[in-house]
């Protein structure tokens, strides 16, 4: 839904306040900007770019950055306003985001879902903001999404993972660059700390919105944000968040290196099988452990769009290298047999 132009004349003033401007620039509103424009820096001139606005301080500034940015690189920047209707109030939350967003010199765009109830209220209230945004960038012709993690929702997020025992996959985070349907996602404040988003709206004068959600303590989050990672400071010293933050990059790094010899080694062992895929169990014998463990999942994953837990995958690869005629192994969406020299996975 588009805000309606009337809407932004009672927001007479806000203008003014948001053009005023300090001498010198702000180090905070510096470095956000620095940030975006690495970010959109290969982008091609003429593209579109969203900025995902909730109307907290890191989607604020960050919106008020590709604002800054985007047409200096010849790029249109627009927002787009996930009203996700969760809480008293959250269409005049969504109307103000869009609106200060409009005052920034963006195009505005609020749109309104439907939340479901599978994997969680959190889970659930993500996947329909990003069909939402989905949606929004394939109207507009994007070639970009941008979001506004910082370092401490990547801290956070490889905290949980690491509570949660879900494995280095999730230990690396949220990537800066990802894609969504063709689209990029970019997350240019993945460098940049929460303090310092909050920094760069109060230098411009920008008035962020406070999501309620964000301090409700029944969200295991919210519990890691003001509970756990402050007793990790006081107890070990500052500076935990930006060790969790490095953690992940370079649990990322090593992740490509393995995703790269996977296709590699892929294109020599594998075969196409009745009803499924074989891979050769000498083959994946001879590989260390951690990449025979990663093909494995790799060739469920890509063939049965399944994921395979650790227990899983161990048992899959004692086909391999403790094979004493033991039967079919049931996994989600597949079976895995050994035949002769290989491993066969074969829809259920």
């Amino acid at each position: 839904m588009r805000i309606e132009p009337a809407f932004f004349t009672q927001m007479a003033g806000y203008r003014g306040a948001v053009e005023e401007r300090r001498p010198g620039l702000d180090p905070a509103v510096a470095e956000v900007r620095l940030a975006v424009r690495r970010a959109l820096a290969g982008l091609e001139p003429g593209a579109t770019v969203i900025v995902a606005l909730s109307g907290g301080a890191d989607s604020l500034a960050l919106a008020a950055a590709t604002a800054f940015e985007a047409p200096k690189l010849g790029l249109r920047a627009a927002s787009v306003t996930v009203d996700h209707g969760l809480q008293d109030g959250s269409r005049d939350a969504a109307a103000a985001a869009a609106a200060k967003a409009q005052a920034l010199g963006l195009e505005a765009v609020v749109t309104r879902v439907e939340v479901g109830a599978s994997g969680g209220p959190e889970a659930a209230a993500r996947d329909a903001r990003y069909r939402a945004l989905r949606e929004a960038a394939s109207d507009a012709g994007a070639a970009a999404i941008l979001l506004g993690h910082t370092l401490d929702d990547q801290a956070e997020t490889v905290l949980l993972g690491l509570a949660r025992g879900a494995g280095a996959a999730s230990l690396q985070g949220m990537a800066d660059v990802a894609e969504l349907d063709h689209v990029a996602l970019l997350r240019p404040l993945l460098g940049v700390r929460r303090s310092t988003t909050r920094a760069a709206c109060a230098a411009e004068g920008l008035e962020p919105w406070d999501d309620p959600q964000n301090a409700d303590h029944r969200f295991a989050r919210v519990r890691v944000r003001e509970r756990v990672l402050p007793v990790l400071e006081a107890e070990l010293g500052p500076g935990v968040a930006d060790a969790l933050a490095r953690t992940a990059a370079q649990l990322r790094e090593d992740a490509e290196a393995f995703d790269e010899m996977i296709d590699e080694t892929i294109e020599d062992i594998v075969e196409h099988a009745e009803a499924g895929i074989s891979v050769s169990a000498p083959a994946l014998a001879a590989n260390p452990a951690a990449l025979r463990h990663r093909i494995i999942r790799h060739v469920v994953a890509s063939e049965f769009h399944e994921s395979l837990t650790r227990s899983q995958t161990l048992e899959v690869a004692r086909l391999v290298t403790d094979w004493s005629g033991q039967g079919p192994i049931d996994l989600p969406g597949c079976r895995a047999r050994r035949v002769g020299g290989r491993i066969e996975f074969t829809a259920r």
